[in-house]
């Protein structure tokens, strides 16, 4: 990456800061509840509706608009606001993607997957739309304990049908956030655009739209460029950004492929990757920095389904040298509809030979003169990089990512030099166990919260 690159994302996309000003009212509106709309909320449900005019939405977002002002909104309305919110913030999405591709020279195939909804009913998303529906009235200040506790039968239901597992951890990850900051009416300020977030993706979901082509599959070369930890209270999720090369000698796609795993609370840090030790090769291949040989592994545009008895190990690959030579030309694939949002943007980027400065607290790499914010909030306790490690880099594999009204690296591996030795860092080095000595000894005192429990659910199940 280099400093016309920096330079040709300084200026936001036109028409961005109106989009999300129009989101910011609608997200307003639903954090006081649909169930009685004061004067303010309902300027900005008419400015949101204006926003959509002249586009297939246009007819049912007046109408909905138009429902929820007189006090008589419906889950149908529900769905055409959520598509709407959706299709305001996928524009951004795309203006802002597309700003990236520009800059970066970025190739992109189109998304060609279509989507419908389920061929039967399935009588657990009627429960979670009745469940959206009751909170979007009640707005989140409404949110009681009484109401999240129904949450539990709609997850419980959800969790039970395969296609609806997505909904269910949604679901049920949500109402853990919102039991964790009960009474919600007491909070100073809510978080409306995350909640706004995971309230419209919820509503779609339950609407059943799923995709109604197989996915290809894909035989090839897997190498991996970096991991992206996510990590809740109620589950934990590993990211690789990686390069497949396709058998047939096709071009080079980017890629991604996650696993994931159900957690509590109390597991934390290096514990995490205990919980997905089903997928050793995959975990392997990111600790010891080795290519994968993969089989049939289906291939939803850029995001690859993971199998582990489909792939085995290859010969050694530094993601370094592998976003050197493979990264620029490699062919991305588009977005999924319902995961076009700006803040799910992550472009896997290579900046060599930089120097990191710190201003009021800020990190930041200067690459040809120009500054990009470096995200040291986004680094995981479950690998070794830390902010002392990323401000004596010189090197970065990273995701552009646009946050905070700017675009931002997030490092996924860095190579620094400490105490005059060159060293590299990659968040999955510990994929297969902690190799800095004195973490592994704070873990070895702090005893496995992985077997403890799985030891005590043990003997609950036997008894």
């Amino acid at each position: 990456m280099r400093g016309t690159q920096v330079t040709q994302l300084r200026e936001a996309p036109v028409g961005l800061t109106d989009a999300l000003d129009v989101v910011t009212g609608f997200d307003d509106a639903l954090a006081n509840g649909f169930g009685r709309v004061g004067e303010r909320d309902a300027a900005s449900l008419a400015a949101f509706a204006d926003a959509l005019a002249g586009t297939p939405l246009a007819d049912p977002v007046a109408t909905a608009v138009s429902a929820v002002t007189a006090g008589s909104v419906g889950p149908g309305h529900l769905a055409a606001l959520a598509g709407a919110r959706s299709a305001l913030l996928g524009a951004a999405h795309d203006a802002l993607l597309g700003q990236c591709d520009a800059a970066l020279g970025r190739q992109r195939s189109p998304w060609a997957t279509a989507v419908s909804g389920p061929a039967e009913a399935l009588p657990a998303l009627a429960g979670a739309r009745a469940w959206w529906h009751e909170v979007a009235v009640t707005g989140w200040r409404g949110v009681d304990h009484e109401r999240l506790s129904a949450a539990a039968t709609v997850v419980e239901a959800a969790m039970a049908v395969p296609e609806l597992r997505r909904l269910a951890v949604l679901l049920d990850g949500l109402t853990a956030e919102l039991r964790a900051c009960a009474p919600v009416a007491t909070m100073v300020e809510v978080p409306a655009r995350r909640w706004a977030d995971l309230w419209a993706r919820g509503v779609l979901l339950s609407e059943g739209t799923q995709p109604t082509d197989e996915a290809p599959q894909v035989s090839g070369r897997l190498l991996p460029l970096g991991v992206d930890v996510h990590a809740h209270d109620t589950a934990v999720q590993v990211q690789v950004h990686a390069v497949l090369e396709p058998v047939d000698g096709g071009p080079a796609r980017l890629v991604r492929t996650a696993v994931a795993a159900a957690k509590v609370d109390t597991i934390v840090g290096p514990a995490v990757w205990r919980l997905l030790s089903a997928h050793p090769m995959l975990l392997t291949a990111l600790a010891e920095h080795r290519a994968l040989t993969v089989t049939d592994l289906p291939l939803h545009g850029g995001d690859l389904g993971w199998v582990d008895e489909r792939a085995r190990l290859d010969e050694p690959a530094d993601p370094f040298a592998t976003a050197r030579v493979l990264l620029p030309p490699a062919v991305a694939a588009s977005t999924a509809p319902l995961d076009r949002h700006p803040t799910l943007i992550g472009e896997p980027v290579l900046v060599e030979g930089n120097q990191v400065h710190e201003e009021d607290g800020t990190l930041a790499v200067e690459v040809d003169g120009e500054r990009i914010v470096l995200a040291v909030d986004r680094l995981p306790a479950a690998g070794p990089l830390t902010p002392e490690l990323v401000a004596a880099a010189s090197a970065f594999l990273g995701l552009l990512r646009w946050d905070d009204g700017r675009w931002q690296l997030q490092p996924l591996a860095v190579r620094a030099t400490v105490k005059r030795r060159a060293v590299q860092a990659h968040n999955g080095d510990w994929a297969r166990g902690v190799t800095d000595p004195k973490i592994a000894k704070e873990e070895a005192r702090a005893g496995d919260a992985v077997a403890v429990l799985r030891e005590r659910a043990g003997r609950l199940l036997r008894r």
